[in-house]
Parts: C-alpha cells; sequence; structure tokens
C-alpha cells in the first residue's frame, strides 16, 4: 500500500486532521495515530500497520488515505470527470431572452443591448433544439432550463412564459423530468408571475445583493432617487413565501462587508421551514479577486449561521471534478438571444467569443473552440501531481482554454492557499455540524 497524492494534513486543537481530496473525507487523528501513519509514509512501510494497529489501518483504506500501490490516482479523477462531464442522462439549456437589463452595476462584464430579444424564428429554433436533444439523446432523464442574461424577466411575456409552457409540454410527452432556474435581479419578480411559473414548475432562483441597503442601493438603483434593495427583499420573500428555493448570491467588496449582517434583520424572523428555502452564498467581485477579507467574511458567515440562515463563500464547495462547472460538460448550452451558441456565461457573449450558431433545423453547428474545451482538461503538468487536483481540477474549461500552453495554477502556486481552501471546507462542515 500507498500514502494517496491526495492527502493533507494539519494540525488543529492538539490533533492532526487529515483530508483526501478525492474521497473528499476527513479523519481527526490523536498525535500518536499521526506519528505512525507519519512513519509509515517515511519509511515506506504503510503495510506494517496492518499489525501495529488493524482498526486504523483499515480506516485508512476505506477512507482512502493509503492506496493499491498499483492504482493510477491521476487515472482515477479522469474516469470520474468523464462518467460526470459526459454523463448523456441529462441536458442543461441556458437561454438569454434579451442582452439588456434594468441595471448599470459597476462590475458587470456584459455588453448590454437595448432592444435586444428573442425572436419567434430563434423561439423555434429553440423549441426544434428540444426536440432533437430529446431524439438524439436515448438515454435523457433530465432537462434543465436556466435563463440568464441581462435580465430574463424583461421578456417573461412573450419569450419565458411561452418557452417554460412549450419546453415543460415535450418533457412531459416524454417522460423527461422537467427543470427549470433563473439568474435574476429579482425586481420584476411578482406574486402573479411567481404562482404561473409555479403552476408548470418550481423554478430555482439565483438573485443578488450587493450588501446591505445603503450599500446595495448605492450600485442597483431604479433611479437617482429610488433604489431597489427593499423591493428585491420583499420579491425574495414572496418566492419563499411560495415555496421556491432561493439563493441569495452576495458580492463581496470591502464596501459591502463593513455592515453585510444588516441583511439579516430581513430573513432572521422566518421560520425554519421558511429558511430551508433559501441559502446565502458570498462571491468575491471578479475586480477585486485579490483583497484579503477572508478573517472578516469567516465572521459574517459565521453570524449568518449562527441564526439558522445556510450560508456558504465560494471556495468552500469547491468540487470542480464532482460539481463541476455546467460549461464543462458535454451535454450543455447556452444560446443567446440571437441565436448565437456559447459554453460559458461568464464572458461576455460577443460573436465573436461563440462556440457554435443554432440552426434552422434546431441542430447545433458546434466549431473548433467547442471540441478544444470538451478536450483541455488534465492538459496542465502542474495539476497532474497536485494534491487537491480532484477538487480544483485546473480550474474550469473557461479557464483552461484561456492558458492554453502555459503551465498555471488558479491558486498561484501556493501551497498555504490550497490549504487554507481545505481548512475553509474542514471548518465549514465543523459549523454544519
Amino acid at each position: 500500500m500507498k500514502n494517496s497524492q491526495f492527502n493533507s494534513f494539519f494540525p488543529y486543537q492538539n490533533k492532526m486532521i487529515g483530508y483526501n481530496s478525492f474521497s473528499n473525507k476527513f479523519l481527526v487523528l490523536e498525535p500518536m495515530l499521526f506519528d505512525l501513519l507519519d512513519s509509515g509514509i517515511k519509511h515506506d512501510s504503510i503495510d506494517e500497520l496492518k499489525d501495529i494497529h488493524k482498526d486504523f489501518y483499515d480506516h485508512l483504506v476505506i477512507n482512502e488515505f493509503i492506496i493499491d500501490n498499483n492504482e493510477d490516482e491521476v487515472l482515477k479523477v479522469k474516469k470520474l470527470r468523464e462518467k460526470i462531464d459526459f454523463n448523456d442522462e441529462s441536458y442543461t439549456m441556458v437561454v438569454n431572452p434579451t442582452m439588456n437589463c434594468n441595471f448599470k452595476c459597476w462590475y458587470c462584464y456584459e455588453s448590454h443591448i437595448k432592444g435586444s430579444k428573442m425572436n419567434n424564428e430563434v423561439l423555434d429554433k429553440v423549441e426544434k433544439h428540444v426536440r432533437n436533444i430529446i431524439k438524439t439523446q436515448p438515454n435523457l432523464k433530465f432537462f434543465n432550463l436556466s435563463f440568464f442574461g441581462g435580465e430574463p424577466l424583461l421578456n417573461y411575456k412573450d419569450v419565458v412564459k411561452p418557452m417554460m409552457n412549450k419546453i415543460s409540454e415535450i418533457c412531459l410527452d416524454n417522460n423527461i423530468q422537467f427543470g427549470c432556474g433563473f439568474t435574476t435581479n429579482g425586481l420584476l419578480l411578482n406574486e402573479d408571475m411567481i404562482k404561473e411559473m409555479n403552476n408548470i414548475t418550481h423554478p430555482i432562483y439565483q438573485i443578488t445583493l450587493d450588501g446591505d441597503e445603503k450599500r446595495h442601493n448605492e450600485v442597483r438603483f431604479i433611479n437617482k432617487k429610488r433604489g431597489s434593495f427593499i423591493e428585491i427583499v420583499n420579491n425574495i420573500l414572496l418566492l419563499i413565501k411560495n415555496e421556491c428555493r432561493v439563493t441569495i448570491r452576495i458580492n463581496v467588496s470591502e464596501e459591502t462587508l463593513e455592515n453585510v449582517k444588516g441583511i439579516t434583520k430581513y430573513f432572521k424572523f422566518l421560520s425554519d421551514k421558511e429558511k430551508q428555502f433559501m441559502n446565502f452564498s458570498f462571491h468575491r467581485v471578479w475586480q477585486e479577486e485579490k483583497i484579503n477579507v477572508d478573517d472578516k467574511l469567516r465572521d459574517i458567515v459565521g453570524y449568518f449561521r449562527s441564526i439558522g440562515l445556510d450560508t456558504h463563500n465560494e471556495g468552500v464547495l469547491l468540487d470542480a471534478v464532482k460539481n463541476s462547472c455546467y460549461a464543462d460538460k458535454k451535454y450543455q448550452s447556452t444560446i443567446n438571444y440571437n441565436g448565437d451558441v456559447f459554453k460559458c456565461t461568464a464572458r461576455d457573449f460577443k460573436k465573436e467569443n461563440r462556440e457554435g450558431e443554432l440552426l434552422e433545423d434546431g441542430s447545433i453547428l458546434w466549431n473548433e473552440t467547442f471540441n478544444e474545451r470538451m478536450d483541455i482538461k488534465f492538459k496542465n503538468k502542474p495539476c497532474l501531481s497536485c494534491k487537491i487536483l480532484p477538487l480544483c481540477n485546473g480550474g474550469c474549461s473557461q479557464h483552461a482554454l484561456e492558458n492554453k500552453g502555459t503551465d498555471y495554477c488558479v491558486h498561484n502556486f501556493d501551497e498555504d492557499e490550497k490549504l487554507k481552501l481545505i481548512k475553509d471546507k474542514f471548518f465549514y462542515h465543523l459549523q454544519k455540524n
């Protein structure tokens, strides 16, 4: 037997914490047990542990901290990635009904296009595309429709609602489970709209707040005299009342964190049942990714959890193989209002960035970038010897494409930064349990 490449250890409260990034298991070890394992690793005598402490040895085997000498762990990760990213039992279609928006947030990477709207011709192509997917994916069990933009609810009546109705009907006729989601600023939601959509399916929503009321209204305002915070919060509460699941994304900058705990006063009165329909997710805005707010953020996340609000920050749930990005998956497309097709939604939807085109018959003509994306993983040499390969996998396929031909590390080759990710994961589970 040999030590797994994917093991990490760190001290905590007179114990040693072990973590394996493939099995995603933590072990809490007495120092004596860690010394036994460490000695076995250093002297290449792990097998002797079986005679010294069989229960400990078996525990290490079960949790994949020690593995067979002939096991190729990188190959194991590759096979897992193929199983997940090439799974043909589901299809995810992201749709941008428009690239127009009712806000102009300072950090937004998108080019907003006034008057842009998916027309009937593209709507017909989308319907044909759904029918084509069902015909060409015989193992299909789940069809996931996700609305993005722009602000998708600007075109609720003439694009979103009819598309939801039609695709739901097609899925029902073919015994395929239908799910729907929205990335929206939440301002345009109302009770009638929510009830109409709930009659089709209960969508999942992601809605962003930019801090407490004062900070949010400085970033997202309807006009100079009218902010949007209270209206959006009321709409979130309306969703929860109607048993819709909502992720409240809080964009993190130094200014946001100053008074962000103030958000909780609008949600802490909810019942335990109502709180089950919501969670908070903290994300750094990309222009400020290098700001160091870790200690402050950990304190804030802890406070949210202490009053029963499910909360995490972006690094804690990192699991880029088992829960890979939608754009890493073969059976996924992002269809723009004009019929241009993309994979990633985190880059501007310019024609030169498109990876395909939606044709008259509903098929997608993919270009070479799509094929390159599907084959880009495991090409970065430093990743292949990394302890957190199963967690990070070199970032998403978009990141890999943009760093093609260079040795790179999304954690800047900083082992302390990688260990911090693992510690954050540990403390998250500690607080949850």
